[in-house]
């Protein structure tokens, strides 16, 4: 008889705790939640979204309405949708007790923007992946043109790194690479602004000073890379203070341990004379 009480006792408790569990979980989904708070990470300089427009973006889309509910929030659908934003690197949805939730998201860091053969524009972050543009944001940073196949769609620099036949036919591992090194290179930064790639594959270099184009060839590897711009270094601090910027109609990087420069023909007519 005691037994029985005790197994009775214990069968009426745990009714009782799966009764309130249930009455509190509805009445936190009856729960109509706040406005979310919304806190975005910016790694670089340019911010390509904020919270205001993520929030209009989340509301024309009807994930969020005025009177939404705990059960009426779908917050994996949420974050499923942010994160196919191009210019979102990562994305966390969560609810927390009472009202309250959050959307924290980290941005892309654009290095540099691509305007292809087609004539469409696109940027590439520091991952080496593809970014859409910006209705409202434009980021100031080293451009590319020319005869560039790439578009908006292509694959990533990395799966171009990793595939023999895609290297001979795309160009944004080597734009890749320039960026890269450019953008985390400070003297290199302040001196560099746009790239032209040839017909041919090579890369023409326009300095934001000084008449001269820099003929750097190709850029097929980041050893390649790094020693081209190293011996163009020891130019500009070495030379340049003595002969000036405009001496030179061009500078060649192309051949293996030298620089080949080509004097302007004005002054070439000078010298003559």
């Amino acid at each position: 008889m005691k037994k029985w009480l005790i197994v009775s006792f214990w069968l009426l408790f745990s009714l009782g705790v799966l009764i309130i569990i249930f009455a509190a979980n509805s009445a936190q989904s009856s729960t109509v939640v706040n406005k979310p708070e919304i806190l975005i990470h910016v790694k670089g300089e340019f911010t390509f979204l904020t919270e205001d427009e993520l929030y209009l973006r989340l509301t024309r889309n009807g994930l969020l309405f005025d009177g939404q509910t705990q059960a009426e929030l779908d917050v994996n659908k949420i974050e499923r949708f942010i994160e196919k934003m191009s210019e979102v690197k990562s994305v966390k949805v969560y609810t927390s007790i009472g009202q309250n939730w959050n959307v924290d998201v980290t941005l892309r860091n654009p290095l540099a923007r691509v305007f292809n053969n087609k004539g469409e524009s696109f940027y590439i972050d520091d991952e080496g992946k593809l970014m859409k543009l910006s209705e409202a944001h434009v980021a100031k940073v080293l451009v590319f043109s020319g005869e560039i196949p790439d578009d908006a769609n292509s694959v990533n620099v990395q799966e171009i790194i990793n595939n023999e036949s895609l290297k001979n036919s795309k160009k944004l591992d080597e734009i890749y690479r320039i960026s890269n090194y450019v953008c985390n290179d400070p003297l290199l930064h302040a001196l560099v602004g746009q790239v032209y790639i040839q017909k041919s594959g090579d890369l023409l270099i326009v300095p934001l000073v000084g008449g001269q184009i820099i003929e750097f060839g190709s850029a097929n590897s980041g050893k390649e890379v790094a020693e081209k711009f190293s011996k163009l270094k020891i130019f500009y601090r070495e030379a340049i203070p003595f002969e000036g910027w405009d001496k030179y109609d061009k500078i060649s990087l192309k051949y293996n341990n030298q620089i080949v420069c080509t004097k302007k023909k004005e002054l070439t007519k000078e010298k003559q004379n």
